[in-house]
């Protein structure tokens, strides 16, 4: 069942944040567009390429009032740890979330049960606490930072413009369409 649309689920937890802990709950996303990005596990594989392409476009994320939240069922511990031993790791400045009880990766739908793991899977986030994207991928399969900030821009466009939409490949400043029978068959 799809959480698409719905409110994040409620939550607390400890982050690593550029070099000191911090208490958050769903209450820290609220009032602004977040992403909350899990990947299974830190000192691994496929992850660091993940979150260093999430960190080299950070600034652009900020440009558009989003925040990232990177979460795996590793504790924050682990997640100074891995940013201070990793150069990948080390790019970072967004929160690294530790989930090692799973609420969070439960609360989302993405614990892979047998392993204790989240699920590779992505969620923009409004700012009322409102799902607006999900995307799930394979544990092997790495996901692109330069199409979750397009995402995360179509989002917000649409939440300004409730009555457009972006089609496929949009980017920002191209055309969108305004949903009406005349559309339909044209396309």
């Amino acid at each position: 069942m799809s959480n698409l649309n719905s409110r994040i689920p409620e939550f607390s937890a400890t982050a690593y944040v550029a070099g000191d802990f911090r208490d958050l709950t769903d209450g820290h996303l609220l009032g602004a567009w977040s992403v909350v990005f899990f990947y299974p596990a830190d000192f691994s594989f496929v992850c660091p390429t993940e979150l260093a392409d999430l960190a080299s476009l950070y600034d652009d994320f900020k440009d558009l009032q989003t925040e990232i939240y990177s979460v795996s069922t590793d504790t924050h511990f682990s997640h100074k740890a891995w940013h201070d031993t990793s150069d990948a790791i080390k790019s970072i400045g967004f929160p690294m979330v530790g989930d090692p009880s799973g609420q969070i990766t439960r609360g989302f739908g993405v614990m892979i049960e047998e392993t204790g793991l989240a699920e590779r899977a992505t969620f923009v986030i409004d700012p009322d606490g409102i799902i607006k994207a999900i995307e799930i991928s394979d544990g092997a399969v790495g996901r692109d930072a330069r199409d979750l900030l397009r995402k995360v821009k179509a989002a917000q466009w649409v939440a300004a413009n409730p009555a457009e939409v972006c089609p496929a490949r949009w980017v920002l400043g191209a055309e969108t369409l305004k949903p009406s029978a005349k559309l339909v068959g044209q396309l």
